[in-house]
């Protein structure tokens, strides 16, 4: 209490400070006016300017109060490289030997930090930049790095210039756990590709990790004791034990925690793949590809505990993060019910029903974690039957059960809303708060029940009508953002996890109030660009892959891509879809248009925002809306050509048609070249574009709705929409 009272303190005096160098260049009876804030995302907890800046000098101090260890010392010359990357200038560093009127870095750390970072790590740092310099004081060595991240953020380009803009900030976050659950074993992921998502993590203050490296389709992990599991079941992709160690620790680096998954009893083809012996059913089917989801463990088989126990064992040494997920989801029912000699043991044990089986395996398996000092979580299915109370649970389907977990005393990890494959937009997943109420909670549903192998274990809980009190709110960890890999390749994670993930990061991090829908868009823009320049590979990988489908002409397809989604809630997934209608599953070609198309269009959010301007009475907007408007229109022309000579464009020719006519529309609603029965064919498009993208609102509409050709929505329909209503009655 006492060292957050003097953080305090010196956030007050260093806004004196500022308060009085402003009010030094003002009439004395003019009061501060302040300046409009620098884009930091997440948005800290305070932050005041008074829009001074200061030139980045060509060297900085670095004075270091109490704490100096070689974690700080790694993070600051971290700094340094991403100081000189957002700047474009070098810059010299040089520990300060005396008193100096230079810039100076003054870093104050009250604590050392434990080898690797835990769940109360302390994240909380104070931040104040001035002509003189920047002085940082934290909690901890974590907060330091939070500092750090802020503070190049604090950094931009005038005409002539790198500029540090003057703050005052004090900062902490609102959740403990702040996660990113990657899926590497639905398509495996490259070390190196894994690297560059921490760094990205580091920059916008996620703080957890999470692995998912068991499921159906490959077993990720080197394992001495069962190397079956990667010589066999990771069909040749797998990391070392060397390479793990080596992960760990260059995330802990960063405060960044790495969260095991490996999931049990259900998901488990590739245990199985190896271990045929430890299966409910057996033979395995090897031919058909929806089976990878649907084996299961034989939970009767006292063998299968010795073997998943010391799996555990082993995987848990790997991981020092004090939590292990074991899965627990999707469990098929079948699998168990229509094994005779399961139905037996059900039977002589007295298990009503397949969850209460699960629930004795995740007792059995939690109680050999503990032993190992390991903290087990699961996904929400395992609370279907009575669990340890102390076992975490990730929420997946619906805020209802955030309620009904922490009513029984369960901690809780969000990630319901924030499953990034969905391929919703940014906004729709920001919207969205940890705490929030159980108004979606049907909708969730629905997407867990058509989106799994179905006949899954897990039944429907009954929605509390009233908020989370504060013992139920105090039990959320925190929430993740999740992407499940079925239809993502390594050279597409950047583009499927960024910017969307910045925009979680500061929902997970920043107070409520502070989070803005509105505001999101142009703040997204501006750090997804600082991604990229320290390193982020989305828009280079994008290249690439557009270089791919028509080499040496792609600026059509980059036009159309740029105002343009791909469809949402899985309509993309074509073997989802399949398996939904009972087809044979089969593996989906991932080089469409669509599967290089953003979420996210920043070209459409300000299209939109200009239409409406001017359709809301700002007239001086529509020249520029009108050469926006001609440039689409014109397009399909070019893109047209462009698919004769590259086949892998072709289905992406209505969508481009469909771009043209809708700015053909915004062109006569703008008084642009109108003809004859003008309106009929504005209204007639508009419909058809709404229509397209209703087709794929929610999980439940997709299964048995057609989508647009090609996968891909119109993104400027709000723009075009405004236009018209401003012309037609």
């Amino acid at each position: 209490m006492m060292l957050r009272s003097l953080q305090s303190a010196r956030v007050l005096l260093a806004s004196a400070t500022l308060l009085a160098l402003s009010a030094s260049t003002a009439i004395c009876a003019t009061p501060t006016v302040w300046a409009e804030k620098p884009v930091v995302m997440p948005a800290p907890s305070s932050l005041q300017t008074d829009g001074g800046q200061t030139v980045l000098p060509a060297t900085i101090y670095v004075q270091w109060v109490g704490v100096k260890t070689p974690f700080l010392l790694e993070a600051v010359e971290r700094f340094h490289t991403n100081l000189e990357k957002i700047s474009g200038k070098s810059i010299k560093f040089t520990e300060l030997p005396s008193e100096t009127s230079d810039f100076t870095l003054q870093i104050q750390s009250t604590n050392t930090a434990p080898r690797i970072p835990s769940l109360n790590m302390q994240e909380h740092y104070a931040l104040t930049v001035s002509q003189a310099g920047a002085t940082l004081n934290a909690d901890g060595p974590i907060g330091v790095l939070r500092g750090l991240s802020t503070l190049v953020q604090l950094v931009k380009r005038t005409a002539t210039e790198a500029v540090l803009t003057h703050a005052v900030i004090d900062d902490s976050p609102r959740f403990r756990w702040r996660g990113l659950m990657i899926d590497v074993s639905r398509h495996f992921m490259p070390i190196a590709t894994l690297l560059r998502q921490i760094d990205a993590m580091e920059l916008v203050k996620l703080n957890v990790l999470h692995l998912h490296l068991s499921d159906g389709q490959g077993f990720r992990v080197e394992s001495k004791r069962f190397p079956r599991l990667h010589t066999v079941s990771s069909h040749g992709d797998y990391y070392t034990q060397k390479q793990i160690r080596f992960l760990v620790t260059y995330a802990a680096a960063r405060g960044i925690r790495v969260v095991p998954e490996f999931d049990t009893p259900g998901h488990t083809f590739a245990l199985l793949e190896a271990y045929p012996q430890y299966a409910s059913q057996a033979p395995l089917n090897m031919q058909d590809r929806a089976e990878k989801n649907r084996a299961a463990l034989d939970p009767t088989n006292p063998a299968t505990y010795r073997f998943v126990t010391s799996l555990y064992s082993e995987m848990a040494s790997l991981f020092p993060d004090a939590y292990f997920h074991i899965g627990g989801d999707e469990v098929v029912a079948k699998q168990w019910t229509q094994s005779p000699h399961i139905q037996a043991y059900m039977q002589a044990h007295d298990f009503k029903k397949p969850a209460d089986m699960q629930a004795e395996f995740t007792r059995r398996i939690a109680a050999s974690l503990t032993h190992n000092h390991k903290i087990p979580v699961g996904w929400d299915e395992i609370t279907a039957a009575e669990i340890p109370q102390d076992t975490v649970v990730e929420i997946w389907r619906g805020a209802a059960r955030t309620a009904s977990a922490t009513a029984a005393g369960h901690p809780v990890i969000v990630s319901d809303g924030y499953y990034l494959d969905r391929l919703q937009p940014a906004t729709t997943l920001y919207s969205q708060d940890p705490l929030g109420n159980v108004e979606n909670s049907a909708e969730a549903e629905a997407a867990a029940q058509a989106t799994g192998p179905g006949g899954t274990i897990g039944g429907a809980v009954t929605a509390q009508k009233t908020p989370l009190t504060a013992t139920q709110k105090s039990l959320v960890l925190g929430a993740e953002a999740a992407l499940w890999t079925e239809i993502v390749t390594p050279d597409m994670l950047d583009a499927r996890l960024w910017p969307r993930t910045a925009a979680l990061a500061e929902r997970f991090w920043s107070s409520a109030n502070l989070c803005s829908v509105e505001t999101l868009y142009p703040r997204l823009a501006i750090i997804q660009d600082k991604l990229e320049q320290l390193g982020l590979d989305s828009r280079a990988n994008t290249s690439r892959r557009l270089s791919r489908l028509a080499p040496g002409e792609t600026q059509a397809l980059r036009t159309l891509l740029s105002v343009t989604s791909p469809v949402q809630n899985y309509a993309h997934n074509h073997e989802f879809l399949q398996i939904r209608h009972k087809q044979t599953a089969t593996e989906q070609d991932l080089n469409t248009p669509a599967d290089s198309a953003s979420p996210d269009s920043f070209v459409a959010d300000r299209f939109n925002r200009q239409a409406k301007a001017y359709a809301a009475g700002q007239e001086d907007l529509k020249p520029a809306l009108l050469a926006q408007l001609i440039g689409w229109q014109a397009n399909h022309a070019a893109f047209s050509a462009s698919a004769g000579r590259n086949p892998a464009l072709k289905n992406a020719l209505p969508a481009s048609e469909m771009l043209s006519n809708l700015a053909q529309g915004g062109l006569w609603a703008l008084d642009y070249h109108r003809k004859h029965g003008w309106k009929r064919h504005l209204r007639a498009t508009l419909a058809q574009a709404k229509s397209d993208r209703a087709a794929s609102a929610t999980t439940k509409v997709v299964t048995n709705t057609p989508q647009p050709a090609g996968d891909l929505l119109q993104d400027i329909v709000p723009g075009i929409e405004a236009l018209a209503n401003k012309v037609l009655h």
